[in-house]
């Protein structure tokens, strides 16, 4: 069940299992407890399958259990300034404490590049494969801030890839934070979103903040409408389902160069078959390879199928059809 946004979820209830390697915050070196749920997520056949995978992969990289796993949901733009949402899509982090120093970061998107990195408060950053300088900035982001600073083994893996079009990166920063800072809190004791929001803004500044407010705060149904602080946001009714729309983006497969005119032509067919509206899910500024369309639901298979034979007829690649729910923030997966 998924908590109200912005608050905490504690762990269930069980007996738990020692872990020497943990670490509270602030020390990096306190014993703490491996959640029995996040230890026998690998092996739950009801799990959800991206989590029982973050799960397993995690044990089978760096040899134990996760203490947690959490997932955030892709998030995007409805074109209004600060008016974001989040998809039912989601990217998924299992993190275990340490406290010898090192953090293991591993990906099945990046099968050949794990890496086990010293974690240094300061200075340069160590050399470290290109996907893993992300993590690797928010994990020492943490650790200044008092989590993990005895270190972390990390899995991270999303269910959706940048061919959608979405923005991966912000999800991904934020099932991070959260499952880092769970892992190295006592049991019982949610990690503070809008603590680990700033530590993400200010780890981070290149990302896009709007976004990863999103995946941390959002609600299903509703938009947020968001203020300077992550303190600061109201809730907008945004649910197409309840008024018989759909929303889904449309991704096209072309070349580079291609896309703007490729979209544009979606766009232009979706209209003529029935669609209401279309936006980029990114900020206006960012080219994207792909756009958001509102639709009546009675207009999906027309609007398709439109797309679809305009690109077939011109021997272009067919875009991509993804339906997008209204979904709620990030969570911790029992």
């Amino acid at each position: 069940m998924t908590p109200p946004a912005g608050s905490a979820r504690g762990r269930g209830p069980g007996t738990r299992a020692t872990d020497p390697a943990g670490g509270g915050p602030g020390s990096g070196a306190t014993p703490r407890t491996v959640d029995p749920a996040g230890g026998d997520l690998a092996r739950r056949a009801t799990a959800d399958p991206l989590f029982r995978l973050v799960a397993y992969a995690l044990e089978a990289a760096h040899g134990r259990p996760p203490a947690a796993v959490w997932s955030a949901p892709y998030a995007f733009h409805l074109g209004s300034p600060g008016l974001v949402a989040a998809a039912g899509w989601p990217t998924a982090a299992a993190a275990a404490p340490r406290t010898d120093g090192l953090v293991r970061l591993s990906s099945l998107s990046h099968p050949a590049d794990s890496c086990d990195l010293p974690l240094t408060l300061s200075g340069p950053p160590p050399a470290a494969p290109a996907w893993a300088a992300r993590p690797y900035a928010v994990l020492r982001a943490l650790a200044r801030a008092g989590y993990g600073r005895g270190g972390t083994d990390l899995h991270v893996q999303g269910s959706l890839t940048a061919a959608a079009g979405l923005a991966t990166a912000e999800p991904a920063d934020c099932a991070t934070a959260l499952a880092v800072a769970d892992a190295h809190t006592p049991p019982g004791t949610g990690p503070d979103r809008a603590h680990l929001a700033r530590l993400l803004a200010e780890a981070l500044p290149e990302g896009d903040d709007t976004l990863r407010r999103a995946a941390l705060f959002a609600r299903p149904g509703k938009a947020l409408l968001l203020a300077a602080e992550p303190q600061g946001h109201r809730y907008v009714t945004f649910d197409p389902a309840s008024s018989g729309s759909r929303l889904v983006l449309v991704a096209v497969r072309g070349e580079p160069a291609d896309r703007p005119a490729d979209l544009a032509r979606a766009v232009a067919c979706a209209r003529r078959a029935g669609a209401v509206s279309a936006w980029p899910p990114g900020p206006a500024h960012q080219s994207g390879r792909s756009v958001l369309v509102l639709l009546p639901e009675a207009r999906l298979a027309a609007v398709r199928a439109a797309v679809a034979e305009d690109f077939r007829d011109r021997a272009r690649p067919v875009p991509r059809f993804l339906n997008i729910a209204v979904a709620g923030a990030a969570r911790r997966e029992e």
